[in-house]
């Protein structure tokens, strides 16, 4: 017999359905509509059908700004999975300090991101230099946020913020495998690095997908550290597609254009996080 759900339960979750309304899927609605206008963000507003859209593949600036957005999703997910699984393995093991190194390593996740962006912008120009100088490295000696290399700044300040999260999900997954399942494959001889191929990966990969995923979506929406770090520069070189959709919608009077900007952004973020799942965990049946 099927259960009835009471009446108060949804009653219960109301509140937080209008508020999620209000306060995310109205705003969401409202970007689209003006996204088919020409309004600058004041003054009138004529419609303009898809105009917005078709213009937007001939803006050299938005493929520049997609185009540093992608290549840096893909390594600063590909950093982040590989260094925060190798933590959680080390964190996993018999060591001593353990929860202490736990504490330690989840810190960085409770910090502002514009905090920790601002706090490494004052390392990178007043404080790495004078040391690189001291000890005679040059490729150190200037502040790397000014040079062509300043992407990379950024992508260490972003790997080393992230890290913890995703080490804290690996962990928890690491710890939901049986110990008997070790001890079975010790037995067999398996030991090292064929133990994690052989037996620790396939039984964590439903969290791999989930830290896939979640760093994808995460670093093609990059704003924070950028806008702290460098601001998009020098020139352009590490402007993300959501810094430029800020600055040249709320600085440059193109609301309605760059709100067209935000909704293709929306729908690649949506596709290209489908395409992981649907990929991920058509590996995660080969380990079934």
């Amino acid at each position: 017999m099927k259960n009835k759900i009471s009446f108060h339960f949804y009653l219960m979750i109301l509140p937080l359905v209008v508020l999620f309304f209000v306060l995310h899927t109205f705003p969401f609605l409202q970007g689209l509509f003006y996204s088919l206008t020409n309004w600058k963000g004041y003054g009138p507003w004529e419609f303009t059908g898809l105009h917005n859209y078709t213009q937007m593949f001939r803006d050299p600036k938005i493929a520049e700004a997609y185009l540093f957005t992608f290549k840096f999703t893909i390594c600063a997910t590909l950093l982040v999975n590989i260094l925060s699984m190798s933590i959680a393995c080390g964190l996993n093991a018999k060591i001593k300090l353990k929860n202490f190194l736990r504490a330690v390593y989840f810190l960085p996740y409770i910090l502002g991101s514009l905090v920790v962006s601002y706090v490494f912008k004052q390392i990178f120009s007043n404080i790495i230099p004078v040391w690189a100088k001291a000890l005679g490295i040059p490729a150190l000696s200037v502040n790397i946020l000014g040079t062509n290399h300043a992407w990379l700044g950024i992508l260490f300040v972003t790997v080393w913020q992230s890290l913890a999260f995703n080490t804290i999900i690996y962990l928890s997954g690491l710890q939901s495998i049986d110990p008997d399942v070790y001890e079975a494959a010790s037995i067999d001889g398996c030991t090292g690095f064929r133990t994690f191929r052989k037996i620790t990966f396939p039984l964590i990969a439903p969290f791999f997908t989930i830290n896939m995923v979640l760093c994808g979506k995460g670093f093609l929406m990059m704003f924070d550290q950028v806008l702290a770090l460098t601001n998009g520069g020098p020139g352009t070189t590490t402007q993300t597609i959501a810094v430029l959709i800020y600055k040249r919608g709320f600085n440059g009077g193109q609301f309605a254009y760059q709100s067209a900007n935000a909704a293709v952004l929306f729908f690649v973020v949506i596709g290209l996080s489908l395409f992981q799942m649907k990929f991920l965990e058509r590996r995660e049946k080969k380990y079934e």
